[in-house]
């Protein structure tokens, strides 16, 4: 399997890509970074041998953490993302014209340079928007002095191992809150509950003490594998019960197209599995 990439991100379950033509592989002070081409995925980007983001299935995950907290708020105007390097979160938030200002913290620089010369059509373009503004540094450290204001705040984390452990504590969660204005949403990526069921479980129980509104939602993205992905919902405001009817107004008056989002996808992705809900405290 020498043309193949292997990721054994769990302990009993592992998953194989064909590795084309490398781009780029570099070690950073952080990571090891590798972009390669693949026949049916395009162009995808592994941090450690684990896969990050694809050109192919990246507008899943990046329409399902933007759009569900975005229409659910219905006035959000200042998005934080924690995380994100690669522009693809930065890409979705801003094609929403109202959103007036996001702010994006990325740890490395390298994985924004990179990106920006291999991954470029995963930015679009986000990073010559003049309402990014493009904060490096840590993001535990950052949400503890940030004064908040936020509306939305979008938590694109990796596994919780290494660089991104700290992302997943009940300390960086409550500063979190705290920079949220009142009504605000926040969103975090919670891997695969079928085999990452412990970190599910672990946001939520910090999720439930510190907000009126704390569960999950559910979208399939083909390369995060091992059944769906779980993204944390938390809010002390009444946005998840936003009607189908107003969702629908709000999408149709962005004229954002969209791939995989749609407002009755938005409705159903709350809907979870028994073996989700369990995992719920």
């Amino acid at each position: 399997m020498s043309d193949w990439m292997r990721e054994t991100l769990h302990p009993d379950y592992a998953q194989a890509l064909r590795v084309g033509r490398v781009l780029y592989d570099s070690q950073t002070d952080h990571q090891r970074l590798k972009v390669f081409e693949n026949g049916t995925f395009g162009r995808v980007l592994t941090l450690d041998d684990v896969v990050q983001v694809t050109e192919g299935d990246n507008f899943i995950y990046h329409e399902m953490m933007t759009h569900v907290p975005i229409l659910a708020h219905g006035a959000a105007r200042r998005v934080l993302i924690i995380g994100g390097g690669d522009g693809g979160m930065a890409r979705e938030v801003l094609r929403h014209r109202a959103v007036g200002h996001v702010t994006m913290v990325e740890i490395d620089a390298g994985v924004v340079a990179f990106s920006r010369e291999y991954l470029p059509m995963l930015s679009a373009g986000a990073f010559d928007d003049p309402r990014l503004e493009l904060v490096i540094a840590d993001g535990a450290e950052f949400i503890r002095q940030t004064t908040g204001g936020y509306d939305v705040i979008i938590v694109d984390s990796t596994d919780p191992v290494g660089p991104g452990e700290v992302l997943f504590t009940d300390t960086f969660y409550g500063h979190a809150k705290r920079a949220l204005n009142p009504d605000g949403i926040l969103v975090t990526q919670n891997g695969v509950p079928f085999l990452q069921g412990e970190e599910l479980t672990n946001t939520m129980r910090a999720f439930r003490a510190l907000f009126a509104d704390a569960t999950c939602y559910l979208a399939t993205i083909p390369t995060y594998a091992g059944g769906p992905m779980a993204f944390g919902w938390a809010t002390d405001g009444p946005a998840r019960a936003t009607p189908l009817d107003v969702l629908q107004g709000r999408f149709d008056a962005s004229g954002i197209e969209t791939g995989y989002y749609t407002p009755e996808v938005h409705k159903a992705a709350f809907a979870l599995p028994g073996y989700v809900a369990k995992l719920i405290p």
